[in-house]
């Protein structure tokens, strides 16, 4: 069976990463999203194993003492990182994955030696829409927002290291543009748009 391809994926917050990748999955068999660990509290509507898996801080730290991370990172006073065993039992049965993670745990993959991944970065059209869309969530404190809003400005100076720059202005144009990267990836990796590997007849 071939392997399939990770995807690291990276935006600041509040620019529409999860809107996008939803709509991207739906359109694609075998891909799946690798779900993080994280020890924030859930926001309303997510569930635990679905957005992320929701752990106390103690829990997390155990996972870390026990290597069971291929990155993590804290991020906006919190955990967040990636279960090394998941992410490979996935690859492994031919799954393309997709890392929704912040520009610290990318650099994590993109140096090591074990894995290859696709790295994808997301942007907001400029820092003016992003508050706009962070106020617009009413979820946010004033000083969760000018937090982001300062991590965004770093994030955004590493677009650079990424392979795949999409500025999410009009919402349809970047999930076709996502869409459009995994098709080529799997093309490059010979393999058809639904995943499966490309056998060529009488050869």
């Amino acid at each position: 069976m071939t392997a399939g391809r990770l995807f690291v994926i990276s935006a600041p917050s509040g620019t529409g990463k999860t809107t996008i990748l939803k709509k991207v999955i739906a359109r694609f068999s075998g891909l799946v999203f690798s779900v993080s660990h994280t020890t924030r509290t859930p926001r309303p509507g997510e569930r635990d194993g679905r957005e992320y898996h929701f752990v106390s801080r103690t829990d997390f730290e155990t996972m870390l003492e026990g290597n069971q991370f291929l990155e993590w990172a804290p991020v906006h006073d919190n955990y967040y990182g990636t279960s090394r065993q998941a992410v490979a039992e996935q690859l492994q049965r031919g799954l393309d994955v997709i890392l929704d993670i912040d520009v610290q745990g990318a650099a994590i993959i993109r140096k090591s030696s074990v894995l290859e991944a696709t790295h994808i970065f997301i942007s907001p059209p400029g820092l003016v829409e992003l508050e706009h869309r962070l106020r617009g969530r009413g979820t946010e404190s004033e000083e969760s927002i000018q937090l982001r809003l300062k991590n965004a400005r770093i994030e955004m100076q590493a677009a650079d290291d990424y392979e795949y720059l999409i500025v999410n202005d009009v919402l349809d144009e970047a999930v076709d543009l996502l869409s459009a990267i995994i098709l080529a990836e799997r093309a490059r990796a010979h393999r058809l748009p639904d995943g499966s590997p490309i056998q060529l007849i009488g050869i």
